[in-house]
């Protein structure tokens, strides 16, 4: 039977692979944006920043330039930390949780939850006109989650094709992909969620993987919290029932809290991670996670897993990136899993 052997959750996003001196390019378009997500409500910058005045002088503290870079450091101590515990684990398979944000999936068919089987992952650079298309600030970390000479990584279909069996018999009809989608419209490679992992974390040269697509943030078919609790105790179960001896490693990428950082927010996911407490998760509003906060539900099945065979979280660290005196940013977390003692 194959058994997890090590688990971890873990942001990605652009600051992450982005000096610090260089936030600005990403704080320029926070201040033009009209449509910032914050606790349901989307509001203009200058809404958010009446809205969140009494936070304004913390915020001025953390965009100075050397608070920025204290918390860039402490975000690649935080990666390198996770990057040697998966190494230690020598896992024979990986399973990676995370989403897609258009760059694969469009309006033709928008999966809500699709498992990939094919046999070979391609990470493929953006074309120079797909880079010219690029928000402001994101284009100096297209080498954060893609080699600039692009990279073939190895599936597992067998492996991938006995999660869907189990996973259909445990009433989830998920989709299932051997190619993905292609067409001058969109990315042809693995996205950016996945592509960090395997660049930040595994180095470029992981175990064969399946990566599983959750449509965490695209209306109107988006798996609601509960749900996606709900898929992870079936994954698991779709794990143990594996045909071989396997050692499983289980990676979830993205979160917490952005555009606009609400650090309680974060603070209450995490801490119902560490405690368990599903009610607390399935609980929170869904108009919380519009906008690319929908990420922390990519950590809900591996949060479910973890409860089913008690497994409990070490937080490796939290750290909320700055860059605006309005609370816009990143909030980073960094955590893995391991036996309660």
């Amino acid at each position: 039977m194959a058994r997890i052997v090590f688990a971890m959750g873990c942001s990605h996003g652009p600051m992450l692979a982005t000096p610090p001196q260089m936030w600005h390019l990403r704080a320029g378009a926070d201040r033009k944006n009209q449509q910032h997500w914050f606790r349901g409500e989307a509001m203009a910058f200058d809404a958010l920043l009446a809205a969140r005045a009494d936070e304004s002088s913390r915020f001025a503290e953390a965009i100075a330039p050397e608070a920025m870079q204290e918390r860039f450091d402490a975000c690649q101590r935080a990666l390198d930390t996770l990057a040697e515990r998966f190494n230690e684990a020598r896992a024979d398979v990986v399973i990676l949780l995370g989403n897609d944000q258009r760059e694969v999936f469009k309006e033709d068919l928008t999966p809500s939850i699709t498992v990939y089987a094919g046999e070979r992952i391609e990470n493929i650079p953006l074309t120079e006109a797909q880079v010219a298309r690029l928000p402001p600030g994101v284009a100096i970390a297209e080498e954060g989650h893609c080699p600039p000479e692009g990279a073939t990584y190895p599936g597992a279909p067998d492996v991938a094709d006995a999660l869907v069996r189990s996973l259909c018999d445990g009433h989830f009809d998920v989709a299932r992909s051997v190619r993905l989608p292609g067409g001058e419209d969109r990315q042809h490679g693995i996205p950016h969620a996945f592509g960090f992992l395997y660049r930040r974390i595994m180095r470029d040269t992981p175990p064969p993987s399946v990566p599983i697509f959750l449509n965490v943030g695209v209306a109107p078919n988006q798996p609601r919290a509960a749900r996606c609790l709900a898929f992870g105790h079936a994954l698991r179960a779709a794990i143990e029932q594996l045909p071989d001896d396997l050692r499983v490693a289980v990676l979830a990428s993205g979160g917490m809290t952005h555009f606009v950082i609400d650090e309680a927010l974060d603070r209450h996911v995490l801490n119902a991670f560490a405690e368990y407490d599903e009610a607390a998760l399935a609980d929170i509003s869904e108009p919380y996670f519009n906008g690319n906060t929908a990420e922390i539900k990519s950590w809900y099945p591996l949060a479910a897993a973890m409860h089913d065979i008690d497994w409990r979280m070490t937080l490796v660290d939290y750290v909320p990136c700055y860059r605006t005196e309005a609370g816009t940013g990143n909030a980073m977390a960094f955590a893995y899993w391991a036996p309660a003692k």
